[in-house]
């Protein structure tokens, strides 16, 4: 049973799509077979059914699923567009609640998908209820989408090195050192992520960095390598300065976690 979980979760996440605004999608096509759907018409129809649930539950439009052409190749070799939809995590979420539940991917999709949809939505209040490992993870995700479009804004501010774009932030967050200095002090084994190796406090010094970075490559609208570096780490040194007059640890001086997010996930 913990073998099909494993690889329950691990198809869904391997079908999963990145937009150019870092915002995370499956394909219907793509999602029917692994539900066990052979049939469009039939999974069509759980679609519907979704449509329906997620118009009786939201006035909301944030995680609408637009219809979309794939195209294909006919057996008579000519090209065809068939019906397609890009959905959201939550969508999938209601699809799996409408799709038949005696099919075992599907009880096992609404398991994950529940969960996952879950774990984006914390309150406040549920966010100190976590465990420090809940934390982490929570925080971690965080991480991961803000680099993705930080990423985006760098490229677009002209950085074509963006390994020394991020070492700029770290310099300035902790007090010189770069990436390779900080796997260094906490000991990490070879091709292990320093964010995979933090605690939440860490973490979240770690995610104001990336997000007023973000926030102000834009408002200055940072056109070249040298000043989008110095942003950077200009940024990474008023957390720094934050985090000291507010009597705070220096991210530097933080614990290291006894084990790795790989290993928690």
């Amino acid at each position: 049973m913990n073998k099909i979980k494993k690889y329950n979760q691990k198809v869904f996440e391997d079908i999963k799509h990145i937009d150019e605004d870092g915002n995370e999608y499956w394909l219907a096509r793509e999602l029917m077979p692994l539900l066990e759907y052979n049939k469009w018409e039939n999974f069509d129809k759980v679609i519907q059914k979704a449509i329906v649930a997620y118009r009786n539950s939201s006035n909301e439009n944030s995680y609408w699923f637009p219809e979309v052409r794939k195209p294909i190749i006919t057996g008579k070799g000519k090209k065809e567009f068939i019906k397609d939809y890009k959905l959201s995590r939550y969508i999938c979420y209601l699809i799996v609640q409408n799709a038949n539940p005696k099919k075992k991917m599907v009880a096992l999709g609404q398991t994950y998908f529940a969960i996952q949809t879950r774990k984006q939505e914390l309150s406040e209040k549920e966010y100190n209820e976590l465990t420090e490992d809940e934390k982490r993870l929570y925080r971690r995700n965080q991480a991961r989408r803000g680099n993705f479009n930080l990423n985006k804004i760098a490229v677009k501010s002209g950085v074509k090195d963006l390994a020394r774009f991020h070492n700029a932030g770290y310099k300035g967050l902790y007090n010189g050192e770069t990436a390779d200095d900080i796997f260094k002090r906490k000991k990490l084994r070879y091709r292990e992520d320093i964010l995979d190796n933090m605690g939440s406090e860490e973490l979240a010094d770690n995610i104001f960095r990336i997000a007023q970075t973000d926030a102000k490559l834009k408002r200055d609208n940072v056109d070249n390598e040298y000043t989008a570096n110095s942003v950077h780490y200009e940024v990474g040194k008023k957390v720094r300065n934050t985090i000291k007059e507010l009597g705070g640890t220096m991210p530097e001086d933080l614990p290291t976690p006894k084990t790795s997010l790989k290993e928690l996930e």
